[in-house]
């Protein structure tokens, strides 16, 4: 184990304690429950920026260096990403679905006619995939991108349509753009459910990350998901052996 990973797994075991002892400290009448609140927000938010710089370090969803296994690979995540790209509308409300967290809105601090354009590019694109215009919906995205380079809805459904536009026609570097996307929205917001539901699905649907796509399933069902997100995750929760709660 190399010096920062072990660096890494100490912190996530560190703030995890950290977790713990706030707790205690919240039932035993010391802490109020703000304080508990502020307390859990930054300690899940670095568990969560700890945990996908460890995938990135260890295990991480590694498009660019998955062996090829020729037309039978290229047909398999072609499958998976047409099956998954019509359940994506299901997942596309998932702002409504999802408890925003604070901090993690999904504009954020922008003037209010960049607000606007945000909001604009965001229905076109939603259009855009509901018409299964998926070029024009990721240029919605990218302008989206180009406002706020923080907004987690764009990260993570221009994060997803790259990764199935890349499978599709198994180019390597657009697959690549799409896992960066994904990895993004979740260090921005760690507690919302469908950036972990995309990654999830993206690390099943790519060799020899089974291990990250069972820990992000898991993460994903902690975080109390929608009954259409649940739905788009039951074949894979299934085919990976995890009960949903």
């Amino acid at each position: 184990m190399s010096r920062a990973e072990q660096q890494l797994r100490d912190e996530i075991m560190l703030r995890e304690a950290s977790l713990l002892d706030a707790r205690k400290e919240h039932d035993a009448g010391e802490l109020s429950s703000a304080e508990l609140e502020l307390i859990e927000d930054r300690e899940h938010e670095a568990i969560a920026r700890a945990t996908v710089a460890l995938d990135e370090l260890v295990t991480q969803v590694n498009v660019v260096s998955a062996p090829a296994s020729g037309r039978v690979r290229h047909r398999r995540l072609l499958v998976v990403g047409l099956v998954c790209l019509a359940g994506a509308l299901g997942v596309f409300l998932w702002s409504t679905f999802s408890t925003r967290q604070a901090g993690n809105s999904i504009t954020g601090s922008i003037a209010l006619g960049n607000q606007q354009k945000v909001q604009q590019y965001l229905s076109e694109a939603e259009a855009d995939v509901a018409n299964g215009n998926v070029v024009a919906a990721l240029n919605a995205y990218q302008s989206v991108l180009a406002i706020d380079a923080k907004n987690v809805q764009a990260l993570t459904q221009a994060g997803w349509l790259d990764f199935s536009a890349g499978s599709s026609d198994q180019n390597l570097k657009i697959m690549t753009v799409g896992v960066n996307y994904l990895r993004q929205a979740i260090v921005l917001a760690p507690r919302l459910a469908a950036p972990r539901l995309y990654y999830a699905i993206v690390a099943d649907s790519t060799p020899g990350n089974e291990a990250i796509a069972k820990r992000q399933f898991e993460e994903f069902l902690a975080l109390k998901p929608s009954a259409g997100q649940l739905a788009i995750a039951k074949p894979f929760l299934k085919k990976l052996g995890i009960t949903a709660g």
